[in-house]
């Protein structure tokens, strides 16, 4: 048993799931070390507020409130876990967007930019195209597909530069947010489609079930009453198995990926680098943009116009997401959920102790921060063996070992 243990241990695929759960672990212990400390060193709270605290840091998705005596009970929640799924889906197509440009040996920082711009061109269609004329899952299908478009020639754009220019990708999309952020903005201040019907809504956009334009639940609302579940965390489950096969299956997979491992090499064997690069931005750019058209498609949330006070954290998010997975597009799917998981229980304890959002905050800040350590906790697992290469009978090697032994036997 030890040595079937040994054995799989030495599997570079176990190695990526060990340190990762152990990321996980080590993240989830710094969280209830942070509520511990901030239970015990403030008076309203107390050692019972740190149990609560610690319990719902664990569980919280599992939480279903208070009984009469004012104690926590646990067990299944449909709302919360609804609300996970739908909040996992653009986690998950973030995730894979850096995965995939990580697989090509680049850095998507522009995540959220693409995300943005997904998100205009989403919002722009499903809230312009009659339904009166068009069949609503017509206009749901047009609008999904042009967050897909938007989102792929912006992630396009850092992948030009790239390719053409050798302009480092993370300068290039750090810049793309931003110009997005503003071109965003620009689009949606003083246009049609600010909500001007409910008051205090200046500032957002309408959301698209006023157009008739949602994404179907068939069933899961049944499943999960009383959450915003659809069907598009099941679209973004199929895109990561359609990630997976393409990367793993196919010819252009493994160009991808030889760009990535190294790109002089790819271009020595006859692969076109400049082309994949480029091609790797835009899938993942295409993967960012389907994240905001699932999010805004679900036709029960609003777009906030002002994006230049602040880049989407959807978008920054996907980085730990992918880390957790070590970038495995199927790992992608659990790592998201995980995250989203941490929401839920971030304001499960907002809501049912005395906590504050902020040490909410803190606590998931430091098991995203922690999620980074997953590739150096890798290496550890993997050691630093030292494999002496067997000598031939008589040469240099075999003569030192007789030597250092005191001669032959």
């Amino acid at each position: 048993m030890k040595e079937k243990w040994s054995a799989l241990m030495e599997k570079d695929g176990a190695k990526s799931v060990a340190a990762s759960l152990l990321s996980i672990l080590i993240g989830l212990l710094v969280g209830c070390v942070i509520v511990t400390i901030s239970g015990l060193s403030s008076a309203a709270l107390g050692p019972g507020a740190v149990w609560d605290g610690i319990r719902l840091v664990l569980g919280g998705i599992l939480s279903t409130g208070r009984d009469a005596a004012g104690g926590l009970t646990f067990g299944f929640n449909p709302a919360n876990v609804g609300n996970m799924l739908f909040r996992a889906t653009p986690l998950i197509l973030t995730g894979l967007s850096v995965a995939v440009a990580f697989k090509t040996g680049l850095f998507n920082i522009g995540a959220p930019g693409q995300y943005l711009m997904g998100a205009a061109a989403t919002l722009v269609t499903a809230l312009s195209v009659p339904t009166a004329s068009v069949p609503a899952p017509a206009v749901w299908l047009l609008a999904f597909l042009a967050g897909i478009l938007a989102g792929a020639l912006w992630g396009a754009i850092p992948g030009l530069l790239k390719a053409l220019l050798n302009i480092n990708e993370v300068l290039a999309c750090i810049m793309t947010n931003w110009i997005a952020a503003n071109l965003v903005t620009w689009i949606f201040d003083g246009s049609i489609w600010r909500n001007m019907e409910e008051n205090g809504k200046t500032g957002y956009v309408y959301k698209t079930a006023r157009n008739g334009v949602e994404t179907a639940k068939w069933g899961l609302d049944a499943i999960f009453p009383g959450s915003q579940v659809n069907w598009g965390i099941i679209i973004a489950i199929a895109l990561a198995a359609a990630v997976y096969i393409l990367m793993t299956k196919t010819t252009m997979g493994y160009e991808l990926v030889s760009c990535g491992s190294n790109r002089h090499a790819a271009r020595y064997a006859g692969i076109n680098d400049r082309r994949n690069i480029v091609l790797s931005m835009a899938i993942a750019g295409a993967l960012a943009g389907a994240a905001a058209a699932l999010y805004y498609l679900s036709g029960n949330t609003e777009f906030y116009w002002s994006t230049y006070q602040a880049l989407p954290a959807v978008g920054f998010n996907g980085i730990p997401v992918a880390l957790l997975a070590a970038s495995n597009p199927i790992a992608i799917i659990f790592t998201g959920c995980f995250m989203s998981m941490l929401n839920i229980a971030g304001q499960q304890l907002t809501n049912l102790t005395g906590f504050n959002e902020y040490i909410t905050d803190v606590v998931i800040a430091a098991i995203v921060y922690l999620s980074a350590f997953s590739l150096l906790i890798k290496m550890m697992l993997s050691g630093r063996k030292k494999h002496r290469v067997p000598a031939a009978d008589g040469g240099p090697a075999a003569d030192a070992g007789k030597e250092k032994g005191g001669g032959e036997a």
